[in-house]
C-alpha cells in the first residue's frame, strides 16, 4: 500500500514539474471566440477546445501531417478533407474515435498514428496529454469568459 501511495506521489510530482517547466501562456487571436462558440455549439466541449487550440491558432483548417515532410494524415485521403469543412463531422469523429479506442489510446493514435496505439504509455504522449491538451482545457475551465472572449492558450509541445 505504501509503495502505491509513493508511486501516485512520484507520479503526481513528475506531472507538476513537467507543467512548471513547460514554455506555455496566452495571448489574444481576433475572433477566436466566435470559434469557440461554433465548436461548442456543434457538439465540441472544453476539450474539443482544448485540443483545437493547441492545433491551430485560429481553431479551424488543421494542416495534413502537421505541415511535417514525409509524414501523413491519420485519416483515408478521400474522407479526410471533411474535417476541415464539415465542423460537426469533425468533432463527432473525435467524440467517436475516443469511443472506439478510449481516451487514452484516442490521445496516442491522435499524437502518434498507430504506433502510438500500439505504444499508448510513452512519455511524448503524456507530455501532449497532460502538459499540453489538459492545461489548455483546465485554463479554459479556469473562467467562464475563456468560453467566450479571443483568449488562446498555448503549450509548447515538442514536435516529432
Amino acid at each position: 500500500m505504501q509503495l502505491n501511495i509513493l508511486s501516485s506521489l512520484f507520479v503526481l510530482f513528475a506531472i507538476i514539474t513537467i507543467v512548471l517547466a513547460a514554455d506555455n501562456g496566452h495571448y489574444t487571436v481576433s475572433d477566436l471566440g466566435k470559434r469557440k462558440q461554433q465548436i461548442l455549439k456543434n457538439g465540441g466541449a472544453t476539450l474539443e477546445l482544448a485540443i483545437a487550440m493547441l492545433e491551430t491558432e485560429d481553431m479551424t483548417n488543421y494542416v495534413y501531417g502537421d505541415g511535417k515532410t514525409q509524414d501523413s494524415a491519420n485519416f483515408d485521403y478521400n474522407k479526410g478533407a471533411v474535417l476541415n469543412t464539415d465542423l460537426a463531422k469533425d468533432i463527432k469523429s473525435r467524440q467517436e474515435s475516443q469511443a472506439y479506442f478510449g481516451l487514452d489510446k484516442r490521445f496516442a493514435g491522435h499524437r502518434n498514428g498507430e504506433t502510438g496505439i500500439n505504444n499508448p504509455n510513452t512519455q511524448d504522449i503524456q507530455n501532449y496529454k497532460d502538459a499540453g491538451v489538459y492545461w489548455i482545457k483546465a485554463q479554459i475551465e479556469s473562467d467562464q469568459k475563456y468560453l467566450r472572449d479571443d483568449t488562446s492558450f498555448w503549450v509548447y509541445v515538442q514536435p516529432i
